[in-house]
């Protein structure tokens, strides 16, 4: 894992109140597992690689927006795997990150300690902040 990125990616869990996260980056034709923070072993092995629309960031990737739920473990809709319900957090959200020519690149997930609703001024100030990873 890069640490440039893992640093990158513990700043921005500190800044933002979570607990757990992650920086998946696009390597051919799937997201490759570049850091993580406070990810139990077995999410780290199941999340080593994700093909594009399987789990909550291969969903960020395919639909090309933020993908969120307010309880990792209740979640009902089926964008969360069952091995994301090991993270001892809550909500969270998988935040797609394009380079500066628009191209996806990335996704970053970040989940939080308890439950909670996201505005659309939240989710816009989440996908700026993502938009900072280092290449």
């Amino acid at each position: 894992m890069t640490d440039s990125i893992e640093t990158w990616l513990r700043d921005f869990i500190g800044v933002h109140g979570g607990v757990a996260g992650s920086v998946h980056v696009l390597d051919a034709e799937v997201l490759t597992l570049q850091a993580s923070v406070n990810l139990p072993p077995p999410v780290i092995a199941a999340t080593r690689t994700i093909p594009k629309g399987k789990g909550m960031a291969g969903l960020a990737w395919e639909r090309a927006k933020p993908v969120l739920t307010c309880n990792l473990k209740t979640d009902e809709t089926g964008d969360v795997r069952p091995g994301a319900k090991a993270v001892q957090a809550a909500a969270a959200i998988a935040i797609p990150v394009n380079d500066a020519g628009g191209e996806f690149r990335a996704v970053v997930g970040i989940a939080f300690k308890e439950d909670r609703e996201f505005s659309e001024a939240e989710l816009a100030a989440f996908e700026n902040a993502a938009s900072a990873l280092p290449a």
